[in-house]
């Protein structure tokens, strides 16, 4: 954008003057030929359209002029008229939805599921062959890739699924239609838990869910107990789906408890029970072996399914002690002779952040942005009273949010600053800035209704697309003081070079908005591929523009009548002060 700009200004500068020179004006080339008797009845068919646009504009100065000197006569009612349009369109704040990022359709979608904790890879394979069948049942769909186990979503009962779809402009349902069908769809599955059905594209928020909230503490089964209390009461929530929790199902495990007296006695150290214990168990990986590909795979040895089943089978294993039998060999001392064995249930995984341990609960998003829904979470976490050393701490496209509205903020009010540096210096004064500048409040009138119309939200791109507007709506405002100087140079009254520099400027500052908004309708039509990320920018460009320019061209000249009240009393004041002859001591003597 900055170098489109500074490219417009070197052919503003350079191309258009040139042009100028030698471009005939019509209106001179038609006097000329009325006053050497060469008028022609017959225009040409685009001579005929010009002009007819040349007294619609004659119109909208009429207009203009009549609306600009009732404003000038009601300044009062003018100002509250902006003022209660400000706070209207700040109202409309509440209409329009808040989130992170918009959904992008990028023709794919990726489902994700989960088979019970214990399920081994072969019954993982054939839900997922189910999985697929159920997908590629929908017409829209063109092919779908399964992956167990992969680097994203691992675990052998973790399957993620990724589905590609035809354009979007073949199809008559939308993203969130096909969402909503085959999470429905997959219900019907049994022997599986859908934890995600969601857009493939969420490459700004690392592919992870919208909605994520943290809860952290020092004990575990308090924190189970807490999550699902958390849990429940969210899935009363409107539009929160595909609710998880990472504390999975407790899997079951056997618990090996050392005997260390035994196992001292037998002549067993409890790391050497360890290390002969996990090659057996968990397998050890001895050598590589290269493939007819060149890939070199890893060769793990450990006991065969058949003998690590059972606790029975745990108990029978024989260990080799550092004592030595009648015959000079190390004895063989069965594990259950120094151990104690137990089948307990435990998480799988266990969290931890800042010296915490947690448990995330996550959730995608139907029909609502993230952030609407993160309001109605955070009413829920101020209703639970957490024990003390337990927290809630926002995650996700939410907190990312949070950060990037300080950000844009920051950035915001920088760049007000600039402008008014900037603005002081070119008409060499500190006031009549606050007249140009009072047309970018006006605009973010249009941005909300803008956002409101269209149906879009207020996310990062639309952020950006007001601190654009920031750069772009004070132009016009420009255009009308700086020809308002000009005309009370040459005598003019105030009034008088109001209504002027209103006529005057009306053309330029209509053909300069409507080159702005006529770029913006492209993007805003949100064509092609991904485009719903970028079009809420232009609809808060399009909105911002339009209002700015019709409120600017009636408030700004009667702010600025303010403030040229304002400074003449003040130098009234002042000179009268400095008029004022020193006062006289006065001595009286007998």
């Amino acid at each position: 954008l900055s170098t489109a700009v500074l490219l417009s200004l070197f052919v503003s500068f350079t191309l258009d003057p040139m042009l100028s020179s030698i471009w005939p004006d019509p209106d001179a080339a038609h006097q000329h030929d009325r006053l050497n008797g060469r008028v022609s009845f017959r225009k040409r068919p685009i001579a005929w359209l010009l002009d007819e646009f040349q007294r619609l504009l004659d119109r909208l100065t009429n207009l203009y002029s009549h609306i600009l000197a009732w404003s000038l006569r009601h300044r009062l009612i003018t100002v509250l008229i902006a003022i209660g349009s400000l706070v209207a369109a700040f109202f409309a704040v509440g209409l329009v939805g808040k989130e992170f990022v918009p959904q992008a359709d990028m023709n794919e979608i990726k489902v994700k599921f989960e088979t019970p904790v214990n399920a081994n890879l072969d019954y993982t394979q054939q839900k997922a062959a189910q999985v697929n069948a159920v997908l590629q049942s929908f017409p829209e769909v063109t092919n779908t890739y399964a992956t167990v186990n992969a680097m994203s979503y691992s675990g052998n009962n973790r399957v993620q699924v990724n589905v590609s779809l035809v354009p979007k402009d073949e199809r008559t349902r939308g993203l969130d239609a096909l969402n909503r069908a085959m999470r429905e769809q997959l219900q019907q599955v049994g022997g599986i838990k859908v934890t995600s059905v969601a857009a493939a594209a969420m490459a700004v928020s690392g592919g992870l869910k919208p909605i994520m909230i943290s809860i952290k503490g020092n004990d575990l089964t308090e924190l189970q107990r807490l999550s699902n209390e958390f849990m429940q009461k969210l899935s009363n929530v409107n539009g929160l789906v595909d609710l998880e929790s990472t504390l999975k199902q407790p899997k079951s495990m056997v618990n090996v408890t050392i005997n260390r007296e035994a196992a001292n006695d037998a002549g067993l150290s409890i790391g050497q029970i360890g290390q002969a214990l996990r090659p057996l168990l968990a397998g050890d990986n001895v050598s590589t072996f290269k493939d007819d590909n060149g890939n070199n795979i890893d060769v793990n040895v450990r006991l065969n399914d058949d003998n690590r089943q059972t606790i029975s089978q745990l108990q029978s294993m024989y260990l080799s002690s550092s004592r030595m039998d009648q015959n000079g060999q190390p004895m063989l001392v069965p594990l259950s002779q120094v151990a104690n064995f137990s089948e307990t249930l435990g998480a799988p995984q266990i969290n931890r952040r800042s010296l915490f341990r947690e448990v995330v609960v996550q959730a995608n998003t139907d029909g609502r942005p993230a952030g609407d829904i993160g309001a109605d979470i955070t009413k829920i976490q101020n209703e639970m009273k957490l024990p003390p050393g337990y927290s809630f701490a926002v995650q996700g496209s939410n907190k990312d949010m949070a950060e990037s509205i300080g950000y844009a903020t920051t950035a915001l009010g920088l760049a007000i600053v600039f402008i008014y540096m900037l603005l002081g210096s070119q008409f060499n004064s500190f006031l009549y800035p606050v007249a140009i500048m009072a047309s970018l409040p006006l605009s973010l009138i249009g941005v909300f209704f803008a956002l409101f119309l269209f149906g879009s939200s207020l996310n990062m791109f639309s952020i950006i697309g007001i601190i654009m507007l920031m750069g772009l709506v004070c132009k016009n405002a420009i255009l009308l003081i700086d020809f308002i100087k000009e005309s009370l140079s040459k005598g003019l009254s105030r009034n008088e070079a109001i209504m002027l520099a209103g006529q005057t400027r009306l053309r330029p500052i209509l053909m300069t908005t409507a080159a702005m908004v006529m770029g913006m309708v492209p993007l805003a039509l949100g064509i092609g591929e991904g485009s719903e990320q970028q079009a809420p920018m232009a609809h808060a460009i399009i909105g911002g523009v339009i209002t700015s320019t019709l409120l600017t061209l009636i408030v700004v000249p009667v702010i600025y009548t303010y403030l040229d009240d304002g400074k003449q009393r003040f130098l009234r004041l002042f000179a009268k002060k400095k008029a004022e002859p020193p006062a006289i001591e006065r001595h009286d003597s007998l």
